[in-house]
């Protein structure tokens, strides 16, 4: 009531702001059930009640439940931000980031992104917006809370996965300047979940269950984990640090440079259909990979193999060989093949080791087909 709301507001000792309670109000501001920086409990009385009639006269329909009282925030060079969820017919759930406030419609400015998220693939999100420009700082204002702003991201995404009940959320505005983050609105809209939350996503969460170690023939234990987007620039330097002929073989051709387009293909994956494993040292570098594609009938996939150069002849080729064909068995794949040129006879040798059947290839005379049914 508006005595309770005065009575609250005293309480807190600061100028709050005050805000109509309705589940059928989305927008309170555009009904008039919004008013801030209230000094007494005197003002925050008197506004309650004038609110009481202005939302009244403009939304008759809406059911009215009270008021929150909350304290105000002063945050003059804060950008306002929106951070939303909402539920796409055939993608699922669909992350929404961009500037907020109360003309967020007529600004729109915003992207949006598939869960999961990591800290790489928010700040792309951010990125692709026009307030990231404002965020980086200008003039006298400083940059805000970048990593403030990532951390919320995957927060959000990290709920959708944890709680399966939320379909709509909107957190408008979410302010940001160099001391943080904080959320002035949200609105939340749950369901009954049929399922787990991961299980609504188009792309399939990163599978913390491949992580594993592999050992090498001169003492070294490697980790070996599924490739993750911020793996791009290992992958840059491993090809970088390899021998230009090492690099002909795994790519079929000579390959001058390694762009950025072409690493962040390989490192950003749908594991739905598609796994690729990296072999890190005690240096945090990558000094491997092993990957397959699978056809949309997920009945036979494509292989690939790397090794740095500097790492080739101590069983690190075989064991990921071995690690990925145990992956593609567990996924009901039926058949692996990959295309290898005639010269690479390392290679050749490690795919018959494992089971692998050589053959004619295509066409050209420079590679030989390699099969495996499983």
């Amino acid at each position: 009531s508006p005595e309770e709301a005065a009575t609250f507001a005293a309480e807190i000792g600061r100028p709050v702001a005050l805000k109509i309670l309705s589940q059928d109000i989305s927008h309170k501001t555009d009904v008039g059930g919004v008013r801030l920086d209230l000094r007494t409990p005197q003002a925050v009385e008197e506004a309650a009640r004038l609110m009481l009639e202005t939302v009244s006269r403009r939304r008759p329909d809406a059911r009215i439940e009270g008021f929150t009282v909350q304290e105000m925030i002063h945050r003059p060079q804060a950008e306002e931000l929106i951070v939303g969820i909402s539920n796409d017919s055939t993608f699922g759930p669909v992350i929404l980031f961009g500037e907020g406030g109360t003309a967020v419609e007529v600004i729109a400015d915003r992207a949006v992104a598939l869960p999961p998220l990591n800290r790489l693939l928010a700040r792309e999100m951010i990125d692709r917006t026009r307030v990231a420009k404002r965020l980086a700082g200008y003039r006298d204002r400083p940059a805000a809370d970048m990593e403030g702003i990532e951390a919320t991201l995957v927060k959000i995404s990290d709920l959708l996965a944890d709680i399966p009940e939320i379909t709509e959320l909107d957190i408008n505005p979410l302010l940001a300047d160099s001391t943080g983050v904080i959320a002035l609105d949200a609105r939340i809209v749950a369901k009954p979940a049929d399922g787990i939350g991961t299980r609504r996503f188009a792309i399939r969460p990163y599978p913390t269950r491949l992580v594993d170690t592999i050992s090498l023939t001169d003492g070294q234990v490697l980790d070996l984990r599924p490739i993750r987007p911020e793996d791009e620039p290992g992958l840059v330097d491993m090809v970088r640090r390899s021998d230009p002929q090492d690099v002909r073989m795994r790519f079929l051709g000579s390959v001058k440079d390694f762009p950025h387009l072409m690493a962040a293909r390989l490192s950003q994956i749908d594991y739905h259909r598609e796994m690729a494993l990296v072999a890190v040292n005690a240096l945090q570098e990558i000094v491997g990979v092993v990957r397959i594609i699978a056809d949309p009938d997920n009945d036979a996939a494509e292989y690939a193999i790397m090794v740095r150069s500097d790492q080739k002849g101590k069983g690190l080729g075989y064991g990921m060989m071995v690690k990925i064909l145990d992956y593609a068995r567990s996924q009901g794949l039926k058949r692996i093949f990959g295309d290898v040129l005639r010269e690479n006879q390392p290679m050749l040798r490690v795919a018959e080791d494992v089971g692998f059947t050589v053959r004619a290839g295509s066409d050209d005379p420079t590679l030989v087909r390699v099969d495996l049914t499983l």
